[in-house]
Parts: C-alpha cells; sequence; structure tokens
C-alpha cells in the first residue's frame, strides 16, 4: 500500500532505519532534518544512497512553523519520530516538554492540513512504565506514567505529556486524521554511523570499561530494526485509529547486559562489568557524578512490559535480545565507537 510518507528527525535512529525500511518497500519518503546541507549526502550515504525521486529533506524544526507545510505536502502517512532525547539531564524540565508537546503538536496539524490520513507518533515506554516506586512492576497499554511521582524525570515528562497532548487533540480537531502510538523501550542494535544514537550509550559504557561495575537497574530492550518493523505495520495495516502499541522485550539489568557482550563478542568484551555496584556506592557516586544522579532514582526497580497486543494484533515479531546486543556491541566496535 506504499503512498507517501513524512519521517520526521530523519537522521535519528530509529528513523534512519524506518527509512530505510519503507523504501525498501516501495514508499516515497519525505524527511525532516534541521539542515538540509549539513545532512543531505551522510544520511543518503546511510541510506544506500536512494534516488531524489524516492527520498527527499526538508529543513523543519519542532519550534517553529517554517517548511512544514512543504514536507508534508502530499503525504498519506506521517511518522512523527523526532523527540528531543538528552545526554545529559537539561537545565531545565521545560526545554525538552515543550518542543516534544509542540513539536508533535505541529507535526498533527500540518499533516491534517495536508490531508495525511494515518500519523504514528513514535512515543516510549517512558509514557507508561515509570513513575512508580522500587520493586517489579508489569505494564501493558493501558498503563501510563505517573508525572507526579518525586522520580518522574524530565524525559519522562516530556514523552508521556507529548503523547497525551497528541490524543487530546486528535480527538478535538483531528478530522479524519488517524492516530497511532509507537511505544519502545531501550532500543538497541546495530548503529550505522559513529554518530550513534544516546539509547545506545549503556552498551558503549559496558564495553568501553567506562562502568566498572553495574548499577542495579535494567530496561525492556527492543532491537532498532524491529522497532522500525513495528512502525511500518502501524503505517500500513487498516483500522488502527487510537491503537498504543509497546514494543519491547525482555527487561535485563546492565549487567545481564554485560553478561551477554562478554558471552558473544568474547575478548573483545574483557573491560564489560563482572560485579554489581551495590546501592550504598550508587548513592556516595551520586553526590559528585552528575551522570550517576541522573540513574540514582531508577535503582531497584524492574519493569516488566508485555508486547502481547502488537503480536496478536500486527503478527509483529521480535529478534533475540541476545543478538539485538551483540550486533549493537560489534557495530559500536566497527565504527570506532568503543576501543579494544
Amino acid at each position: 500500500m506504499a503512498g507517501t510518507v513524512l519521517v520526521t528527525g530523519a537522521t535519528g535512529y530509529i528513523a534512519g532505519e524506518l527509512i530505510r525500511q519503507l523504501l525498501a518497500k516501495g514508499w516515497t519518503v519525505h524527511g525532516t532534518v534541521r539542515n538540509v546541507a549539513k545532512s543531505e549526502s551522510g544520511l543518503r550515504a546511510r541510506l544506500g544512497n536512494p534516488s531524489p525521486e524516492s527520498f527527499r529533506l526538508f529543513e523543519a524544526e519542532l519550534m517553529s512553523d517554517n517548511g512544514w507545510a512543504e514536507a508534508t505536502a502530499g503525504c498519506t502517512h506521517v511518522a512523527h519520530v523526532a523527540s528531543p532525547i538528552p545526554a545529559q539531564a537539561p537545565k531545565h524540565e521545560d526545554d525538552l516538554i515543550i518542543p516534544a508537546r509542540e513539536g508533535t503538536l505541529r507535526a498533527l496539524r500540518f499533516a491534517r492540513d495536508a490531508g495525511a490520513l494515518r500519523f504514528v507518533q513514535t512515543s516510549s515506554t517512558a509514557a507508561v512504565a515509570y513513575g512508580v516506586d522500587r520493586g517489579v512492576h508489569h505494564f501493558d497499554e493501558s498503563h501510563w506514567t505517573n508525572i507526579h511521582h518525586p522520580d518522574a524525570y524530565p524525559y519522562v515528562k516530556s514523552k508521556t505529556i507529548a503523547e497525551r497532548a497528541a490524543r487530546d487533540w486528535v480527538a478535538a480537531e483531528g478530522g479524519a486524521l488517524e492516530f497511532v502510538s509507537v511505544n519502545p523501550g531501550m532500543v538497541l542494535g546495530p548503529v550505522d554511523s559513529g554518530d550513534f544514537s544516546a539509547s545506545v550509550e549503556l552498551v558503549q559504557q559496558l564495553l568501553s570499561g567506562a562502568m566498572p561495575m553495574a548499577p542495579n537497574l535494567g530496561f525492556p530492550i527492543v532491537d532498532v530494526r524491529d522497532i522500525a518493523a513495528l512502525h511500518v505495520l502501524a503505517l500500513e495495516t487498516a483500522g488502527l485509529a487510537g491503537e498504543r502499541f509497546l514494543g519491547a522485550g525482555p527487561s535485563l539489568t546492565a549487567l545481564e547486559v554485560a553478561d551477554v557482550l562478554r558471552a558473544r563478542l568474547g575478548q573483545q568484551a574483557r573491560k564489560a562489568p563482572t560485579r554489581p555496584m551495590p546501592d550504598w556506592l550508587v548513592n556516595i557516586l551520586a553526590l559528585f557524578n552528575p551522570e550517576v544522579r541522573g540513574i540514582k532514582t531508577e535503582i531497584g526497580k524492574v519493569r516488566h512490559v508485555n508486547a502481547s497486543h502488537a503480536r496478536e494484533r500486527l503478527g509483529w515479531i521480535m529478534r533475540p535480545v541476545e543478538d539485538t546486543i551483540a550486533d549493537c556491541g560489534t557495530s559500536l566496535i566497527a565504527h570506532g565507537v568503543v576501543k579494544v
């Protein structure tokens, strides 16, 4: 059913793989970037140099109307993947929340005005599974992050607020536009350049020896190739208006990820930690290290995400998480991000 689809944030980790899969299925793809001149040649090379007829880039930013009408013109579908994701905590939570919310509403408005039929938002399990106390928790599509919990940090607030705002807007002003959200867990898997996503930083730190002991925290993991495939299914499958799909597999701790790296990569993963970091040490390090301070509230929380709805409704399948982790580590080494 290939038509013309806009993918926002085209240089991003998920977006790049999504564009690759859409082009392979015969879609015409528009992509938004902040600066076409800076992004064009490198992105085209990463995508295998698609023809100008099948892939076009447009300049558009989350906080400005400029370029959006041109980017959405002729598009039957929109995949809104762009959202700010910081490597470090922002100075103020609104530095993330406002662009995430306003950018989503802007993309929705221009999609509706262009006559698009389907809008797929890349949300996150951050909008589902956070704002909870220590312990073991289970989540499905009915759950929402409690942004008022003291442990809810700016990124999870931004994703929750943006998805809720999108759903409210579509109900009030969306007209015939169908809205679907895809909520990935921690996205790992191969990277295609040395400019890697913040989501694979855990594997980079484990492999490089930057994390001599593994803190007691974990994440439900999904492969970038599989989450892109879930986006394609959400774009192409009929009758999904209002649907929400969690996209994540098993929840692994940092130490379990390190164990997989050592088992699959051998000597290349010799710096990966073999011991857990005691919680008391995390508390002490948090006094001096802002990165540790950022994970302190996540210690001791186990999140199990139920992706059965995506499997049963869309036929979505995930590859083994061990393959995802190994492919991520191997590609980080191949691109020189990690020296072994």
